[in-house]
């Protein structure tokens, strides 16, 4: 800075021109301006704004010299003497001048006839303008800031702040009486009207993943605000300096250390940015994570976005409970107060539960008294009642939030611990997971669907409360490695239990939560004309309170995403899923099945072999319409059937022969089965499976109850083959089947019709019915044939197009009458 200083002086003796001496300036703010990094570095938090504050005083400083010498020369009067005073306002003046905010600089004068001070002024203010700094300036005679002030609250917020830079002290002194004046004029106005204000500017920027840093919840203005108000009162320069019953030392300090790390990132912010900026962006977080020395991963990222939340959190809380000890007459309504001075925390909690018969908000001294009570590592046994009863409560997301506020929710609900402010980078969701969880509560108790309130006033109480512990859960196994549904049944169990959940409904919980995300994905993402879509989904919830507890925890959840998230569009889309589950689990046998299939869906999706197959391959594995494949084979084999079916050309088989011969083929066009199974008649079958996977492939496998000469074997191949590659007209003797033994049912489900039937064993009986199939144009989703005791129990599951429904009398007359 001397440098600069010797430069000035030097082009003031040659008599350089303003733009001269302004380049230089220039030249030498923007060198420093590149050092704010590597200072950035050294110095952080209010340090380095109060240093960068002190740095653009010094160049202030040097314009106003300069401009001084510029006017008089050699004749140049002491400071004093000059009827003018340079003035920092804002944040400037608070000496929390970001890197990239505007200078916000008032130019104070008399207007003392022999002196040139608005020509004075102007000089400074060219020069300024020069220099290239970003400046926002005010200009007024001393006596024009009292009725200025009346005139806008803003400028009355801004000329409180006011901090001498450069000038005459004899204005300054002036200046400083008519602030005295600004600040008692109609405190009680300017109080009512700030904290309105503030208000205004939460609803306008809620503690989101992405904060507004200055004006969002727990923002600077927070700070700022009690700073206003503390100074129109007792006229301090710090939120430190008021009374010992305001803000006391221990609350300062937690609140100090919150804002100090704010005052942080909202430097790195400006910095990374190269711009002022006050929202906390997800896409900028790595870059400021980095700038504040976290390590630079997912972890290190989430670390450092939950203590920026968990410090507004902390800035909220200090001043909302300042704010009244320093303004005790705003108007809190029936705000609850606490009962008396010295409350246990049981108290307080049975205060809370009586209240929430209605909905309320808790005074700021009752978040000081429940904030200053020592709170134990673990919950007490005999908490556990009181925190059960607070699940019946009409209002229970008014407890919660009150729990929140004074941070004590972590130890209400233990199974939220690991959650509270926790982010989530998924570019779906908007606040973190304990914030959601408790917008989820609130949506749950205004539902604002006339279909979802006669849903919930159907269930029992202790159903609803079930479904709030449910609702406030969802996401709690959320942050770790393992899947946080399976982590969150988990949590749910031990807190149920110790909540003195049935048991029935514990099982019905932990079921919820393992399938919490479900039915919005199955609604927005799958097809709901397809029946195994709707019994899936049925077979997952299979029972009327369950389907009605997704629905609810579905709506809320998705309301407390964020804004626009829930709309009509998805609202129709749930509706219709919730209907078609609804008469979906009066088919109770297909049910039954579709339950055993999903079971072992869960069990094929967890296998690493599953995993490692293409996101494509899995899908269609998932979408294989016969459900016997899942129910009747391994994992191994299902995931074997599907790579095979996935390369596959045309069509594939093999032939085993060892203990029974085994024929299993795979074919995408045409296998005459009939004809397979009648060059086969020799042999009996013992079992038979046809399932229909994807892309118009079916599997088909064969076991006979004996094994062939290995010389046979190349006329089987030549024999499969044919059956793959031709259509056959045959001749086939007509097997003696009873009508008593055919069992036809149409109303199987909407997609498929079964029949079943059980007679003795014939041979060329198969080929005799899938003959007759085949002639009609039906066709067999899957088929399980099974001989025992020379009696066959076959079950054909068939495709609905048509031709099997309306042509079952054929069907029956064509397999019984010769």
């Amino acid at each position: 800075m001397q440098d600069i200083k010797l430069e000035i002086e030097s082009l003031l003796h040659e008599n350089a021109p303003d733009f001269k001496i302004a380049k230089a300036l220039k030249k030498e703010i923007k060198e420093y301006l590149g050092t704010l990094e590597e200072n950035f570095t050294n110095v952080s938090g209010r340090n380095f704004l109060f240093s960068h504050t002190k740095k653009i005083d010094t160049f202030l400083q040097l314009i106003y010299r300069v401009a001084m010498r510029s006017m008089f020369g050699d004749y140049m009067p002491l400071k004093n003497n000059i009827p003018v005073a340079m003035v920092a306002l804002g944040s400037y003046g608070r000496e929390q001048l970001c890197v990239y905010s505007d200078i916000d600089l008032m130019l104070v004068y008399k207007d003392i006839p022999g002196y040139n001070c608005k020509g004075f002024i102007e000089k400074i203010l060219y020069i300024l303008w020069d220099t290239g700094l970003k400046l926002g300036h005010r200009v007024h005679e001393v006596e024009e800031l009292y009725p200025v002030s009346n005139t806008d609250i803003t400028i009355k917020t801004s000329l409180i702040e006011s901090r001498f830079i450069e000038g005459s002290k004899f204005v300054w002194t002036e200046v400083e009486n008519e602030l005295n004046k600004i600040r008692h004029h109609d405190r009680p106005n300017y109080i009512a009207t700030k904290i309105k204000e503030i208000q205004s500017l939460h609803e306008k920027y809620p503690l989101t993943m992405e904060p507004n840093l200055k004006d969002g919840v727990g923002g600077f203005r927070n700070a700022n605000l009690v700073f206003w108000i503390g100074n129109v009162l007792y006229n301090v320069n710090r939120i430190q300096q008021l009374p010992s019953n305001i803000v006391e030392d221990k609350e300062y300090k937690e609140f100090h250390l919150a804002l100090d790390f704010l005052f942080k990132v909202r430097s790195a912010l400006h910095l990374c940015r190269g711009k002022k900026e006050d929202t906390l962006r997800l896409e900028i977080i790595p870059q400021i994570a980095r700038y504040l020395g976290y390590n630079d991963t997912h972890a290190g990222h989430m670390r450092f976005a939950r203590e920026v939340t968990a410090s507004l959190k902390v800035v909220k809380l200090y001043t909302t409970i300042w704010l009244n000890a320093l303004a005790p007459n705003q108007d809190y309504g029936t705000a609850l107060k606490p009962q008396s001075t010295k409350e246990s925390f049981r108290s307080l909690l049975k205060q809370l539960i009586q209240a929430a018969d209605h909905p309320f908000v808790v005074h700021p001294t009752f978040l000081k008294a429940l904030s200053k009570i020592p709170v134990p590592v673990s919950l007490r046994e005999a908490h556990y009642p009181l925190v059960r009863e607070i699940f019946f409560k009409p209002h229970l997301h008014d407890i919660l939030q009150t729990l929140m506020d004074a941070r004590l929710l972590k130890y209400i609900i233990p199974p939220l611990k690991p959650v509270i402010n926790l982010p989530q980078f998924d570019g779906y969701h908007q606040y973190a997971v304990d914030i959601h969880s408790l917008k989820a509560i609130w949506h749950l108790e205004n539902i604002q669907d006339v279909t979802l309130t006669a849903i919930y006033q159907t269930l029992k109480p202790e159903e609803q409360a079930l479904l709030k512990l449910l609702v406030l859960l969802h996401d709690a196994g959320k942050g770790r490695k393992e899947d946080h549904h399976d982590v969150g049944v988990r949590l749910f169990k031990d807190f149920a239990s110790k909540l003195k959940f049935s048991d029935e409904h514990i099982r019905i919980g932990k079921n919820i939560i393992q399938f919490h995300s479900d039915m919005s994905n199955v609604a927005q993402r799958e097809d709901l004309h397809s029946e195994q879509t709707i019994l899936k989904f049925a077979a997952t919830f299979p029972s009327k309170l369950e389907l009605d507890l997704i629905y609810l925890l579905t709506y809320a959840d998705m309301r407390a995403v964020g804004e626009g998230i829930y709309n009509d569009f998805n609202k129709r889309l749930l509706l219709t899923l919730y209907h078609q589950a609804c008469t979906a689990i009066s088919h109770g046998e297909k049910l039954f099945e579709t339950g055993k299939r999903i079971k072992k869906e869960q069990i094929l999706k967890k296998s690493e072999a599953f995993k490692r197959l293409s996101k494509s391959l899995q899908k269609k594995i998932l979408s294989i319409p016969a459900d016997l494949i899942f129910i009747k084979y391994s994992i191994d084999k299902i995931l074997a059937i599907a790579e095979e079916a996935e390369k596959l050309d045309n069509y594939r088989f093999l032939i085993t022969n060892e203990n029974f011969l085994t024929i299993e083929i795979l074919r995408q066009d045409n296998l005459d089965v009939s004809f397979l199974l009648n060059k086969l008649s020799r042999l009996n079958i013992v079992q038979m499976d046809i399932f229909k996977l994807f892309s118009g492939i079916k599997y088909f496998k064969i076991v006979f109850d004996e094994v062939v000469d290995s010389s046979e074997l190349m006329l089987l191949e030549d024999i499969i083959v044919e059956a793959l590659t031709e259509r056959h007209s045959l001749n086939l003797k007509h097997p003696d089947i009873k009508k008593s033994e055919i069992n036809i049912d149409c109303d199987h489900s909407e997609e498929h019709a079964i029949m079943k039937l059980n007679c003795a064993d014939q041979r060329g009986l198969l080929s005799y019915i899938i003959c007759v199939f085949d002639s009609l144009g039906i066709d067999i989703a899957s088929a399980k044939i099974h001989t025992k005791m020379n009696r066959v129990n076959d079950l054909f599951l068939i495709q609905k197009n048509g031709n099997f429904c309306h042509n079952t009398n054929r069907i029956i007359k064509a397999l019984t009458e010769k």
